[in-house]
């Protein structure tokens, strides 16, 4: 009995007999995947070019979807220097898998430099849009565990490059 219920676990029913919609959906075309089970880059195979003067990197959030229109899924990656103690700035990296078998993920763009030290919330992607809430300092006067100002940024690929809009917000209750 125990090897039947085994031998039924290993078998699935067709997806296309499943679900008519999946048999007459194209395989091809533009911006349809090369397979339609193409994965997102993870962010965890990627050295990241950050100077953490002996710190390790940590990327704190990840989201994944197709921002080219290329059918294949990148990963925007939030990664900064895991300091064990403060906030410390984030970076954040869009991530893009090789076609070659075997190949790494790769760091394709930057959408936000450490510099600029924000700290990134809410990372998402969605039809295509990066999406984050930047939090960061009005003055060197502002403490750096109280950022005072919040902005709503997106990334948006057009052109054959990511474009960024900022919306400023109140951020007296961060």
């Amino acid at each position: 009995m125990a090897a039947v219920i085994a031998g039924a676990g290993l078998l699935q029913p067709d997806a296309t007999a499943a679900d008519p919609a999946a048999a007459s959906a194209p395989a091809a075309g533009p911006g349809a995947p090369d397979s339609p089970r193409a994965k997102a880059p993870d962010a965890a195979d990627v050295t990241y070019p950050l100077d953490c003067k002996g710190l390790p990197v940590a990327v704190t959030a990840t989201a994944e979807g197709d921002l080219d229109g290329d059918g294949r899924p990148e990963t925007v990656a939030a990664v900064r220097c895991d300091a064990g103690s403060g906030t410390p700035p984030h970076t954040l990296y869009v991530l893009a898998q090789d076609k070659t078998p075997g190949a790494r993920p790769r760091i394709v763009a930057t959408l936000l430099e450490a510099g600029r030290r924000q700290t990134a919330t809410d990372l998402t992607v969605r039809d295509g849009i990066v999406t984050a809430h930047l939090l960061g300092y009005s003055s060197p006067q502002v403490p750096r565990y109280s950022p005072d100002v919040k902005q709503l940024a997106k990334w948006r690929w057009t052109g054959g490059k990511f474009r960024q809009e900022l919306t400023n917000s109140d951020a007296r209750s961060v």
